[in-house]
């Protein structure tokens, strides 16, 4: 078994392994990135692609999504992978959906949210992809970017391993941890430091602590049409009143509450499923819609394809393209913590510590949380 020797490893290399990994090498570490399967197939590739920092609770979560906004735009300046400034558009067709959105507004500004509410003759200047019959107004927020997750992963990785001399081992299980120790099929490495990044896999390494932690499963379900044709583009990424029930930065709005009575009411199979919807376009024209959210330790592997009839149906209300054909269908699985917290970062033993439990918000905080760990600022669990 051939020995070799870093400062810092960091198994795992989904978005938040290599948010470690960039701001670990970043401050000079030797780093050797390990993944066991041959490029990174899980969450991290099975999303919108959007970093969403107007979904975020204001104050740190928010400042950390702007912060991992900014490394996104030095790494797409670096690697040319794509990083479009699309914005967003929060649509409103009801009254108490507005109400929700005019409170936002009038708070954002002592909230440090950068957004203003569209009235319905504005909508033409930011998008023509949205029914306009019904619309009460929208929010718009341009700090919204998107990324293409499939190539995000493996141009990261490249980089990391180009300019930042990070060793990439993909296809490379690590097998076991006895610090200062870390051993593969292969290889043994001695190093200082070990970042666990594992995402969903609770169960390889440290599966006591992960036992013990405030975690459960979240699957999703999402689906991606064809290239619109004729270079028809979608303009900022889209959402309408379901996801003000979704994201934490609208939970301090009153006006959320009965709104969410309405849904539960009117719409018990969206609340029972977990959904709202999104809609993003990447740089191939093909448009990104979902999702869903179930819940539990494990998934049966099939999808339903009832919720995915439901997340189509809201979609037909209202967005306005000119193909909806899907060619692809499929799930992802990611970690969420039970106890309100963002984030789970502890230390097994000494010199290792686990970074896992973003949520559904890996894109848009790893980042901003990795830059916090690598400072010593983040306040572990």
């Amino acid at each position: 078994m051939q020995q070799q020797q870093a400062d810092v490893a960091v198994i795992g290399a989904g978005i938040v392994g290599l948010a470690m990994s960039y701001h670990l090498a970043s401050t000079g570490r030797k780093v050797v990135l390990f993944e066991r399967n041959s490029k990174a197939i899980s969450a991290s590739i099975r999303n919108f692609g959007l970093v969403w920092p107007i979904g975020q609770t204001a104050g740190k979560m928010h400042d950390r999504a702007m912060r991992s906004r900014r490394t996104w735009k030095d790494l797409a300046a670096a690697t040319g992978l794509q990083c479009q400034e699309t914005g967003s558009l929060h649509l409103a067709y009801e009254n108490d959906e507005l109400a929700v959105l005019e409170e936002f507004v009038q708070a954002a500004p002592g909230n440090g949210y950068s957004c203003e509410l569209i009235a319905p003759s504005q909508i033409g200047k930011y998008t023509s992809a949205i029914k306009t019959n019904g619309l009460k107004g929208a929010l718009w927020s341009a700090s919204e970017m998107t990324v293409n997750p499939r190539q995000a992963s493996a141009a990261i990785a490249k980089h990391l391993e180009e300019h930042l001399n990070v060793t990439v081992r993909f296809g490379t299980a690590v097998n076991g941890i006895s610090m200062p120790y870390i051993e593969t099929k292969d290889e043994r490495w001695k190093v200082d430091e070990v970042f666990v990044c594992s995402g969903a896999d609770f169960e390889t390494l440290y599966p006591a602590e992960f036992a013990a932690a405030p975690l459960k499963k979240c699957k999703l379900q999402m689906m991606r049409t064809i290239p619109q044709p004729g270079n028809w583009q979608l303009g900022p990424a889209l959402c309408a009143g379901l996801t003000l029930g979704h994201y934490a930065a609208f939970e301090s709005c009153k006006t959320l509450e009965p709104l969410k009575q309405r849904f539960a009411q009117e719409m018990p199979d969206y609340v029972k499923w977990g959904i709202h919807l999104l809609i993003s376009q990447n740089g191939a024209g093909e448009l990104t819609i979902g999702d869903s959210h179930e819940y539990g330790p494990d998934f049966e592997p099939f999808d339903k394809a009832f919720i995915n009839d439901l997340i189509l149906q809201y979609m037909h209300t209202f967005l306005q393209a000119p193909e909806y054909t899907i060619q692809e269908q499929w799930h992802g699985i990611y970690p969420k913590l039970t106890n309100g917290k963002t984030d789970l970062v502890f230390s097994p033993e000494k010199n290792v510590t686990i970074v896992n439990g973003l949520g559904g918000a890996g894109m848009t905080l790893s980042f901003g949380l990795a830059e916090e760990v690598v400072a010593g600022m983040h306040t572990f669990a």
